[in-house]
């Protein structure tokens, strides 16, 4: 088990029937668990912000969430809100219509524009690979990595599965030991968030931070 795990969890709360009291609890969780960062859709950035307060606990904010059909002029403007209002990372979902027509340069390009907003921060992009064949998803993740983003990231969680060990170990054998994979989608307990670490992960998107984190205190794993 690993030690560093916590610092590692994205804690998710992307619910559009989240009320404040939900986003205070989430704070208040990653800051007591310091846990590495929280994901929410952008709206609520500046108000996390502020709840996070002198933590650490880094704030990211979603860009495209969870389609990814908006176009690549207003993906950037919300990353560029976000980043006013206080995110320290973006995570973006890709165009995928793009991806899977082959459209090498408007998926770059939609990319490239959400990147350029963020302003040198962290930019992780979302294939939702459970929409791709295996030479689709290869074929994402390196033209993310063309276009400058920092991670490629599994699954938004919101269409018809999320993360798999096979998915992360193959985007891990494309993008290469130096560049960031994020799994996200269905991690609930310990073992799988282990499993996932173990198949090439270096983060991982998760709304069971909590119940993981305290998992591997109680069985003494690393803690």
């Amino acid at each position: 088990m690993r030690r560093d795990l916590a610092a590692v969890i994205d804690h998710t709360l992307l619910r559009p029937d989240a009320v404040p009291p939900d986003f205070e609890r989430l704070c208040a969780e990653a800051a007591h668990y310091n846990l590495g960062a929280i994901c929410v859709n952008s709206t609520h950035v500046r108000r996390c912000r502020e709840l996070l307060g002198s933590s650490g606990v880094k704030v990211v904010a979603t860009a495209g969430f969870p389609l990814g059909a908006a176009s690549a002029i207003a993906k950037a403007a919300e990353a560029c809100q976000a980043v006013r209002d206080g995110a320290d990372e973006i995570d973006m979902v890709c165009q995928i219509g793009d991806l899977k027509s082959g459209q090498e340069r408007a998926f770059i390009e939609d990319i490239r524009k959400v990147v350029g907003a963020a302003e040198g921060r962290v930019v992780k992009v979302i294939l939702e690979t459970c929409l791709l064949s295996d030479d689709e998803k290869r074929q994402g993740a390196l033209w993310v990595r063309q276009a400058g983003a920092a991670f490629v990231k599994t699954s938004t969680g919101f269409s018809v599965g999320g993360a798999t060990e096979k998915d992360v170990r193959l985007l891990r054998g494309e993008v290469g030991p130096d560049f960031g994979v994020k799994a996200a989608g269905g991690i609930r307990e310990a073992e799988g968030a282990d499993r996932m670490i173990a198949a090439g992960a270096n983060r991982l998107g998760t709304s069971a931070g909590v119940a993981i984190v305290t998992e591997y205190r109680e069985g003494d794993a690393g803690y």
